[in-house]
């Protein structure tokens, strides 16, 4: 079915960064009007969440260090145990390739890490064998160990087609990508190291050779009979800076124009149990109760709230490596959000800014207790489970995505630093202040407050 003009604009916009903000501004408000339907908000509470994550960010950084706090993308996540494993990477392509290819090498790299970087579960753990650097094995679990488990499986060609060029992903290696192969990668055992979504995980990846195939305006290459890669976006988005004037002798590109390749150029991962419009999936755009109008008419979408966490997870972390390698300036980059997920948004519960209603704590535990009873799950540190399109999480995403630009407001104010980025702030407070508290709060799982059942697709 081909929307009607009217419709194409509505996806549009649902598909849009500014959509993101605006809507869930409106679901701020009706929490400021006391009219959520699953939490309770305490408004006095948002200055104590600022000063506890002014705290984390004074004790973890020095004074002077506060201002380059390095932004909040997948990047970090290769850093863990102080080890810098992205310039060992390029390193090892230096004399072999220009600097445009490591770029499109590091991006191949960030798409398939970010796409796997779903909750992993409290048991998974991902072993790092010794090296001339590290002379014990060590394991790594959740967002670290999935992003060391990607790169030992990207440097291994699992993702490629191509074993001359291991070191990339392509349309076709990802299509004939095997569970088995993906298992081993993980190194899941069912017993032993399970790894929930796995096969979630699998088709996502499969989903993401598809797209590539499906927008070769974004992913193909100028050689003749090259692969589609991810990474060929870069050529696009560094034409784009070449065609516009230079600033201070930096490509000026728009972060719209990023977006919009992740957005629409990865379209068909989403799984068709998504929100769509007239056969159009807008990925993680949900239904909001708090904003649905009541006898509102059939098809209205004035309670649709977009987040599009994945896509702007993703756009975050493309954009470091294009600046920091292709002299890339990003016009246009507070557009994007804070990200809702689990650490930014437990931080709120944690702290008591938000507290869940009575009547959906009780439901929560009754689907924990169902859940629990599953086998392999644990049955300890009791917390309120939800499915990731429950009313609950939704509400809570939406309260995360506003409340996060005015924790940022005050973060700059305590620090006195009107320029910090809010990716910086997420990077620096609020993502490490909910992984913080959680590990107090939960030591056993040193998961969040409210759990949300992972199928591998929501993030």
């Amino acid at each position: 079915m081909t929307p009607t003009p009217s419709t194409a604009e509505t996806i549009a916009y649902l598909k849009s960064l500014p959509a993101v903000r605006e809507r869930a501004e409106l679901v701020y408000a009706k929490a400021r009007e006391g009219q959520l339907k699953h939490f309770d908000v305490d408004f006095k509470k948002l200055d104590d969440v600022a000063k506890f994550v002014v705290l984390l960010i004074k004790r973890d950084y020095d004074a002077a260090d506060i201002p380059n706090i390095p932004p909040h993308t997948r990047l970090r996540h290769f850093e863990v145990g102080q080890k810098d494993r992205i310039k060992q990477l390029c390193e090892s392509w230096k004399g072999r390739v220009d600097t445009l290819e490591t770029v499109r090498r590091l991006v191949d790299l960030i798409v398939v890490s970010v796409l796997l970087d779903a909750g992993a579960g409290d048991k998974w753990t991902f072993e790092v064998k010794p090296d001339n650097a590290q002379k014990v094995s060590r394991a790594y679990s959740r967002s670290e160990g999935l992003a060391l488990a990607t790169l030992n499986m990207f440097k291994e060609g699992r993702f490629s087609s191509d074993i001359h060029r291991s070191h990339q992903v392509d349309a076709e290696g990802l299509c004939n990508l095997t569970l088995e192969s993906l298992k081993e990668g993980f190194q899941v055992d069912d017993n032993k190291n399970p790894l929930l979504g796995l096969e979630g995980r699998w088709d996502l990846l499969r989903r993401l050779g598809k797209a590539l195939k499906a927008h070769p305006e974004y992913f193909e290459s100028s050689e003749n009979n090259a692969p589609l890669r991810p990474g060929n976006m870069v050529d696009v988005l560094f034409k784009e800076g070449s065609d516009r004037p230079r600033r201070k002798d930096k490509y000026v590109v728009r972060t719209e124009s990023l977006f919009k390749v992740v957005i629409d150029g990865f379209a068909e991962i989403w799984p068709p149990s998504r929100t769509a419009i007239s056969g159009v999936s807008l990925g993680d755009v949900w239904p909001c109760d708090a904003l649905q109008q009541p006898n509102a008419a059939p098809g209205t979408t004035e309670h649709f709230v977009p987040f599009h966490k994945l896509s702007q997870w993703m756009t975050y972390s493309i954009m470091e490596p294009l600046e920091t390698m292709l002299n890339i300036e990003w016009e246009h980059a507070n557009l994007l959000t804070g990200l809702p997920e689990y650490r930014n948004g437990g931080l709120l519960v944690d702290l008591e800014f938000m507290t869940l209603k009575p009547k959906e704590e009780e439901r929560g535990l009754i689907n924990y207790k169902h859940n629990a009873l599953k086998p392999g799950q644990p049955a300890v540190e009791v917390v309120p489970t939800f499915e990731p399109s429950d009313p609950v999480i939704i509400e809570w995403r939406a309260m995360t995505v506003a409340t996060l630009d005015r924790i940022a407001v005050e973060v700059r104010k305590q620090l006195g630093l009107p320029n910090l980025t809010l990716a910086q702030v997420l990077q620096g407070g609020t993502w490490n202040a909910g992984r913080e508290i959680a590990s107090v709060s939960r030591p056993n799982t040193k998961g969040p407050p409210i759990a949300i059942l992972s199928d591998g697709t929501l993030f």
